[in-house]
């Protein structure tokens, strides 16, 4: 199964709070790929909101991303889409 990861940058000034995760939640339950998101020796799975909420992370966090799944190059492209976004937010 491939899978795909990348390193990245929280750029949205509020970090990952609740509507940040909405988002992400929403981005990543289209996929079939399993979509992990780590932070500080944390590991969430990305289609948990709860999960996300737990992470803290914070502007500027660099977050690691990996996804695992036969779409797991588009899952990791719509992430990155949507954090070099800021989330909306700017």
């Amino acid at each position: 199964m491939p899978d795909a990861n990348e390193t990245i940058s929280v750029v949205n000034k509020l970090g990952i709070h609740a509507r940040p995760a909405a988002a992400l939640v929403q981005t990543v339950l289209p996929f079939q790929s399993d979509v992990y998101i780590s932070f500080n020796g944390n590991r969430v799975n990305a289609k948990s909101i709860m999960g996300l909420l737990t992470l803290a992370a914070t502007y500027g966090s660099r977050l690691t991303i990996t996804c695992k799944g036969d779409d797991a190059e588009d899952a990791l492209k719509a992430v990155k889409a949507l954090f070099a976004s800021g989330f909306g937010e700017e």
